[in-house]
């Protein structure tokens, strides 16, 4: 069984591998996964006044209790802006706004927040007892690389009684189980250049694939910034054309291709065996590199 609905800009495709006899349970399954997406991107949006991470951004200075749906993605965001020594940083939004992606892509209204250009992740603190969040600034609160991830993992979840399903949200997937064959998931890598091409290819079984790439989505106002930005210069990194993580979790793989976009060579290499994660990253030459015994 396969569907697919509009949810965070991104085609969700879900297809599940089951026996005739649980169409139904297959169905309602599927719609439950669609229905996790739903509830992600109304927490997570910045591009929405009323979600519910932009609503949180009004609140300065004083503890607001947050949804599991916003609490854990954020928290998630933050551990690995204090691992990175925020080299990645959830708070790089309203830098993103200035260049130009600030417009929501179903109503297209625009964002122009107010922040303070100086936040930084050290300005957000969870409180997990409670959880609430306490923001110490005025910020915009960037959870595009973390919210596609989470909700994908939240969307596998449902499906997980199923012998196969893959969670597809416009090339960041989970694929658990094995395919219609009874084979490994077989998982192909865009070509950063040509759209409708595979550059390499990944076998996956109960594991996310997730990639980051400057091909993705460019400023329409600079045409040398695309939408990763670094917190520091405020400018987009060049090392890399695309990123890809294969990690146990999405969340994880997705977080982790935004992050390794910013780092160079070395620092790539030593984070990806740190964290015990695989990786396919094309340079500039489009040249393949595969690290982690992918």
């Amino acid at each position: 069984m396969r569907k697919t609905k509009l949810f965070m800009d991104t085609v969700i495709d879900i297809q599940v591998v089951m026996d005739a006899s649980q169409n139904v349970m297959a169905a309602a399954a599927i719609d439950r996964a669609f229905d996790a997406f739903r509830k992600v991107e109304h927490a997570c949006s910045r591009f929405n006044r009323d979600s519910e991470v932009m609503r949180v951004t009004k609140e300065i200075q004083k503890p607001v209790k947050i949804s599991p749906y916003l609490f854990e993605p954020l928290k998630f965001a933050l551990e690995i802006a204090k691992v990175t020594h925020g080299l990645f940083d959830p708070t790089v939004g309203k830098a993103l706004e200035d260049y130009g992606f600030n417009q929501h892509y179903l109503s297209g209204k625009i964002m122009d927040s107010v922040a303070n250009r100086s936040a930084t992740y050290q300005d957000i603190t969870l409180d997990d007892e409670h959880r609430t969040v306490y923001i110490n600034k005025p910020l915009v609160i960037d959870l595009g690389a973390v919210a596609k991830g989470f909700a994908i993992d939240v969307a596998a979840y449902e499906l997980r009684e199923f012998p196969g399903y893959m969670v597809n949200a416009g090339g960041d997937l989970f694929a658990g189980g094995f395919d219609e064959r009874g084979r490994k998931w077989q998982v192909g890598i865009q070509h950063p250049l040509h759209k409708d091409q595979v550059i390499e290819w990944v076998e996956v079984s109960d594991e996310a694939v997730c990639t980051s790439g400057s091909y993705e989505r460019t400023s329409p106002l600079r045409s040398d910034i695309h939408h990763i930005i670094s917190p520091n210069s405020k400018r987009s990194p060049d090392e890399w054309v695309s990123c890809s993580v294969i990690a146990r979790y999405a969340l994880m793989a997705d977080a982790c291709s935004t992050a390794l976009f910013l780092m160079d060579r070395t620092e790539v290499r030593a984070v990806l065996e740190q964290w015990n994660l695989k990786g396919i990253l094309i340079d500039q030459t489009l040249q393949v590199n595969r690290i982690g015994g992918v």
